[in-house]
Protein backbone atom coordinates (compact mmCIF):
# COMPACT_ATOMS: atom_id res chain seq x y z
CA UNK A 1 0.00 0.00 0.00
CA UNK A 2 1.33 3.54 -1.16
CA UNK A 3 1.42 6.59 0.95
CA UNK A 4 2.40 9.91 1.32
CA UNK A 5 1.84 11.40 4.76
CA UNK A 6 3.09 15.26 5.22
CA UNK A 7 3.07 17.38 8.26
CA UNK A 8 4.88 20.57 9.47
CA UNK A 9 1.85 23.09 8.37
CA UNK A 10 0.57 25.39 10.29
CA UNK A 11 -0.06 29.08 10.88
CA UNK A 12 3.41 31.64 10.55
CA UNK A 13 3.37 34.55 10.40
CA UNK A 14 4.68 36.86 7.17
CA UNK A 15 8.22 36.34 7.18
CA UNK A 16 8.50 32.98 9.09
CA UNK A 17 9.67 29.83 8.35
CA UNK A 18 8.29 26.44 8.14
CA UNK A 19 9.41 23.01 7.42
CA UNK A 20 6.99 20.56 5.47
CA UNK A 21 8.30 16.76 5.74
CA UNK A 22 6.87 14.11 3.83
CA UNK A 23 7.12 10.26 4.72
CA UNK A 24 6.48 8.10 1.76
CA UNK A 25 5.95 4.34 1.92
CA UNK A 26 4.96 1.50 -0.22
CA UNK A 27 7.34 2.72 -3.18
CA UNK A 28 10.53 2.40 -4.73
CA UNK A 29 11.29 6.06 -3.09
CA UNK A 30 14.98 6.44 -5.10
CA UNK A 31 13.32 6.06 -8.48
CA UNK A 32 10.54 8.47 -7.71
CA UNK A 33 10.53 12.18 -8.79
CA UNK A 34 9.35 13.71 -5.36
CA UNK A 35 7.59 16.77 -5.40
CA UNK A 36 5.03 19.77 -3.26
CA UNK A 37 2.34 20.61 -5.11
CA UNK A 38 -0.04 23.65 -3.64
CA UNK A 39 -3.75 24.83 -3.79
CA UNK A 40 -4.96 27.62 -2.34
CA UNK A 41 -8.84 28.81 -2.06
CA UNK A 42 -10.36 28.68 -5.43
CA UNK A 43 -7.39 28.40 -7.71
CA UNK A 44 -5.48 25.46 -9.15
CA UNK A 45 -3.28 23.20 -7.78
CA UNK A 46 0.47 24.27 -9.09
CA UNK A 47 3.27 23.00 -8.78
CA UNK A 48 5.89 24.17 -5.58
CA UNK A 49 9.13 22.54 -6.33
CA UNK A 50 10.09 19.29 -7.59
CA UNK A 51 13.49 17.37 -7.39
CA UNK A 52 14.57 14.07 -9.10
CA UNK A 53 16.06 10.86 -8.13
CA UNK A 54 19.24 12.32 -9.12
CA UNK A 55 18.94 15.39 -6.94
CA UNK A 56 18.12 17.90 -9.59
CA UNK A 57 15.59 20.83 -8.56
CA UNK A 58 12.92 22.86 -10.17
CA UNK A 59 11.13 25.63 -8.41
CA UNK A 60 7.95 28.00 -9.47
CA UNK A 61 9.15 31.74 -10.13
CA UNK A 62 6.88 32.82 -7.05
CA UNK A 63 9.01 30.31 -4.43
CA UNK A 64 12.64 30.31 -5.83
CA UNK A 65 15.26 31.63 -3.44
CA UNK A 66 12.55 31.49 -0.55
CA UNK A 67 12.37 27.43 -0.66
CA UNK A 68 14.23 24.45 -0.52
CA UNK A 69 13.45 21.24 -1.14
CA UNK A 70 15.81 18.23 -0.37
CA UNK A 71 15.28 14.45 -0.25
CA UNK A 72 16.53 11.38 1.80
CA UNK A 73 16.95 8.65 0.42
CA UNK A 74 17.77 6.25 3.17
CA UNK A 75 14.93 7.81 5.29
CA UNK A 76 12.15 8.14 2.25
CA UNK A 77 11.48 11.57 3.35
CA UNK A 78 11.04 14.46 1.06
CA UNK A 79 11.17 18.15 2.84
CA UNK A 80 10.50 21.72 1.76
CA UNK A 81 11.87 24.43 3.93
CA UNK A 82 9.65 27.59 3.33
CA UNK A 83 11.66 30.75 4.74
CA UNK A 84 10.53 34.78 4.01
CA UNK A 85 7.04 33.11 4.07
CA UNK A 86 4.05 35.70 2.76
CA UNK A 87 0.14 35.71 2.89
CA UNK A 88 0.22 34.73 -1.16
CA UNK A 89 1.93 31.14 0.32
CA UNK A 90 -1.16 30.32 2.35
CA UNK A 91 -2.71 27.08 0.73
CA UNK A 92 -3.07 23.48 1.22
CA UNK A 93 0.71 21.57 0.23
CA UNK A 94 0.83 18.50 -1.57
CA UNK A 95 3.49 15.83 -1.04
CA UNK A 96 2.99 13.86 -4.79
CA UNK A 97 5.49 10.99 -5.89
CA UNK A 98 5.72 10.37 -9.68
CA UNK A 99 7.28 7.70 -11.57
CA UNK A 100 7.25 7.82 -15.46
CA UNK A 101 8.95 4.32 -15.75
CA UNK A 102 6.56 2.85 -13.73
CA UNK A 103 3.92 5.29 -14.87
CA UNK A 104 2.56 5.90 -10.92
CA UNK A 105 1.32 9.00 -9.57
CA UNK A 106 0.75 9.76 -6.39
CA UNK A 107 -0.30 11.87 -3.63
CA UNK A 108 -0.66 12.75 0.27
CA UNK A 109 -3.68 13.74 2.12
CA UNK A 110 -2.43 17.56 2.21
CA UNK A 111 -1.12 20.01 5.16
CA UNK A 112 -2.46 23.52 5.89
CA UNK A 113 -0.15 26.25 5.52
CA UNK A 114 -1.54 29.57 6.70
CA UNK A 115 0.50 32.64 6.60
CA UNK A 116 -0.99 35.38 7.88
CA UNK A 117 -0.35 38.46 10.94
Amino acid sequence: QVQLVESGGGLVQPGGSLRLSCAASGIIFSIYTMGWYRQAPGKQRELVAAITSGGSRNYADSVKARFTISRDSAKNMVYLQMNGLKPEDTAVYYCNGKSRVLDRDYWGQGTQVTVSS
